[in-house]
């Protein structure tokens, strides 16, 4: 007879530590590092503070020349927000346990992403994880844990204070077993690539073998916070709604729909309860289950709600996505465009396209980079929805764009509930509704290339006939000055003045 047991969620991904991004020691030195920085662009960002984050990687036992896999330090700090106290055992030693759940705009979604990083660390090298951090500038507090991987709960080792001296923010201590020479063209490729959607953050890493990558702000715009939203009708289900009229302190229907969900006052309400067939009055919690059904089917149906604002979202911006391709690619050619919001399953999304052309840095060829709320995606780049629109919708041929033109195109998708395909967070599903944004905005970005190219193009036949008027035009002067018997030459000097336009030129040369 089989035996039922149960497992915790840290448990669960010990055993499955793959689903995270931890399936061998070259992906998890780049995953842990990734986490940890993501946490702190958010502590920053999330309070308007500039980033100035500090990244480390380090044998253990500080020789470089022992072969890999081997066990590395990571040291990351940043200047954010900090964390209470009370908080720091759960926030890192206890799967699920986080501020990334409210329905809000973030890096992370699922909390579990530093101390899948920890986690992991711990069962490669044994080492406890370190945490610094304050949150007031006053006190800081440092933290030595392991976790608990059957109870999914922190163990506190050691807990020391010391004045902070005015600085607030986090710093990571954690050894975990790592392969930087295969991870190290990976974790440079996203360093380059943060600082590209990060143009505002100063950060700076120091690699196994000492050297130092300093990536340095170009602006000091910081894009508005997001702010936590309700959950919009159109994406409930009946889970969703059970819990809210649980939690739910209001007395009518009416009260409880205008609470409860995103942009649903009292007159929309009362449309749609009279449109669903329920008593405007009525006290939500004597709802039966089949009662409730019925709600989340009308809520689906209902085309009288309003679509979700942008509140809840923290786009780039054309001036922070231009300052950032502008630093890192050094284009001939840049081209924007931000789609207008647009929601799917109730969650609203903002697509941000950039377009890089030519400049010392480009290859021939076209070069995807792409970022979702503003992490860089390095893996799968073949199964993203973004890949699939340049393959497979756009019509390369109307935009008269060479073949091997050294071309990128940036895509950044910002969204309360990213449409991941994996926990790894490295690709997107391909959602109808995302589809067609960034099939919208690549085609804008593309034809405003394509007119930058024709002008291009215009510009060099332009040279082209100026360089041959400047090499007849002399002797044109002299002929038709001798034929007209004049005692000086015409001052054609000025019109080979580059200023002066091709028509200029040609009306001159009819005159003679």
């Amino acid at each position: 007879m089989n035996e039922f047991t149960e497992i915790s969620p840290s448990e669960f991904f010990y055993r499955n530590r793959d689903l995270a991004g931890f399936s061998n020691p070259s992906r998890a030195l780049y995953s842990a590092v990734r986490e940890f920085l993501e946490n702190s662009l958010d502590a920053c960002e999330l309070y308007g503070i500039l980033p100035e984050v500090f990244v480390r990687i380090a044998p253990m036992d500080f020789d470089v020349s022992s072969p890999d896999p081997k066990a590395y330090v990571i040291k990351v700090q940043d200047n954010g927000s900090g964390l209470e106290p009370k908080y720091v055992p759960k926030a890192f030693g206890q799967v699920f346990f986080g501020s990334k759940f409210q329905l809000r705009q973030s890096r992370g979604m699922f909390g579990m992403g530093g101390t899948m990083a920890i986690l992991y660390g711990q069962i490669t090298t044994n080492k406890p994880v370190s945490i610094t951090t304050s949150f007031d500038g006053i006190q800081a507090f440092t933290f030595d844990l392991l976790i608990d991987v059957q109870e999914n709960a922190p163990i506190i080792l050691r807990k020391d204070s010391h004045p902070a001296e005015g600085s607030t923010g986090t710093m990571i201590r954690l050894t975990l077993e790592g392969d930087y020479s295969r991870a190290s063209q990976k974790i440079l490729d996203y360093f380059k690539q943060v600082a590209m959607v990060t143009p505002y953050a100063n950060v700076t890493f120091i690699d196994p073998y000492g050297r130092l990558f300093l990536y340095e702000r170009v602006t000091k715009i910081v894009p508005i916070p997001p702010k936590e939203t309700l959950l919009h009708p159109y994406g409930t289900d009946v889970e969703a709604v059970r819990r809210l009229i649980k939690q739910s302190k209001e007395d009518s229907m009416v009260k409880f729909m205008s609470k409860n969900f995103h942009r649903v006052g009292k007159n929309i309400a009362k449309k749609f309860l009279d449109y669903a067939g329920f008593d405007q009055d009525r006290d939500p919690k004597t709802l039966s289950n089949d009662e409730i059904t019925k709600l989340v089917r009308a809520l689906h149906r209902y085309d009288g709600f309003l679509q979700p604002d942008a509140s809840c979202l923290s786009p780039l911006g054309e001036e922070i996505l231009m300052a950032g391709i502008k630093k890192e690619l050094e284009p001939e050619f840049i081209a924007t465009a931000t789609r207008p919001p647009s929601a799917y399953s109730g969650f609203p999304f903002i697509v941000e396209v950039g377009l890089a052309y030519g400049g010392k840095i480009l290859s021939k060829g076209l070069r995807l980079f792409r970022f979702a709320n503003k992490i860089p995606l390095l893996y799968d780049e073949a199964s993203d929805v973004s890949s699939k629109v340049l393959n497979e919708e756009i019509d390369w041929k109307r935009y008269r764009i060479p073949e091997d033109a050294p071309l990128a195109i940036i895509t950044h998708v910002c969204s309360t509930k990213i449409p991941y395909k994996t926990v790894g967070k490295e690709y997107l599903a391909d959602r109808p509704e995302l589809e067609r944004e960034l099939k919208n905005a690549i085609r804008e970005v593309l034809r405003k290339l394509s007119l930058y190219l024709l002008r291009k193009v215009s510009m060099e036949m332009d040279k082209r006939r100026f360089n041959i008027y400047g090499k007849y035009l002399p002797l044109i002067a002299r002929f038709s000055t001798e034929l007209s018997g004049a005692k000086r030459l015409p001052d054609y000097k000025r019109l080979l003045d580059r200023k002066k336009s091709q028509k200029d030129i040609e009306e001159y040369i009819k005159q003679y």
